[in-house]
């Protein structure tokens, strides 16, 4: 059996707080379908642990989790850029011939909420993902936990989404935002205008009013029966998944 020192669970341990991913640029995956996920993937797996090989005390003490999981994985951070994304977004076409569509996260905190929507990113062909400097760190152990793998496939670039939704409207795409005095989502959302931006705002004060003045369409869910009395508001991810849903519909 494989003896790790104290020394390199202290390192993969501190891996669990974000100034060390920051300064050493690795990140942690756990679980057998996501270390899968990350050998298929371009990332750079540096080291792969398995508690049959090193045992379950040795697992107990790097896990992020509560329960252990039977492998661990120590990954290289990628440099996603949006310099390379926002020029392409001119062309109105992605790679694949589809209408380009993204989503933005303006303050989204909850690791839980980040990693669900990246999963719904990657169910429904989002291409890419920008989030404001203030919303959670995707390499958070909780957010690529609740990605379920899904962290391979979809990039999330933190910037200034301010000047995304600008280089958006410039390219003549629409900037889409989910407010309570919007237009109705499953009225006013043509063919034809199913592409460009969509800003999902935090969980407690939704979309800043700094965006809300550059967004060009307005959209509301609305609740069922209309002006009926029901929750103050959606759980950003749930909402994040209608949104995506009838944008694909």
């Amino acid at each position: 059996m494989a003896v790790l020192s104290a020394n390199k669970i202290k390192f993969i341990r501190s891996l669990s707080q974000k100034k060390f991913r920051e300064e050493h640029g690795l990140f942690i995956a756990e679980g057998e379908k996501i270390v899968q996920e990350a050998l298929n993937s371009g990332y750079n797996v540096k080291e792969v642990f398995y508690e049959k090989e090193i045992g379950s005390e040795a697992m107990g003490r790097i896990t992020c989790l509560n329960s252990p999981s039977p492998v661990l994985a120590v990954i290289e951070k990628p440099d996603f850029t949006p310099d390379s994304i926002l020029e392409s977004i001119s062309s109105k076409e992605n790679s694949s011939g589809r209408k380009p569509l993204y989503l933005a996260l303006d303050g989204v905190k909850d690791p839980g909420n980040l990693g669900t929507i990246i999963r719904i990113a990657d169910w429904f062909g989002i291409d890419a993902i920008f989030a404001s400097p203030g919303s959670v760190e995707v390499y958070n152990p909780k957010v690529v936990q609740a990605t379920m793998g899904a962290i391979f496939r979809k990039q999330v670039i933190y910037t200034d989404l301010a000047q995304v939704c600008e280089k958006f409207l410039a390219a003549g795409l629409p900037v889409y935002g989910t407010f309570l005095d919007g237009k109705n989502l499953y009225e006013n959302l043509p063919a034809d205008k199913k592409q460009g931006l969509i800003v999902m705002g935090s969980e407690s004060f939704g979309i800043s009013p700094q965006l809300e003045a550059i967004i060009s369409n307005k959209l509301l869910i609305p609740p069922y029966p209309a002006n009926s009395v029901t929750s103050e508001s959606l759980n950003v991810a749930i909402a994040t998944a209608i949104i995506c849903a009838e944008f694909r519909r």
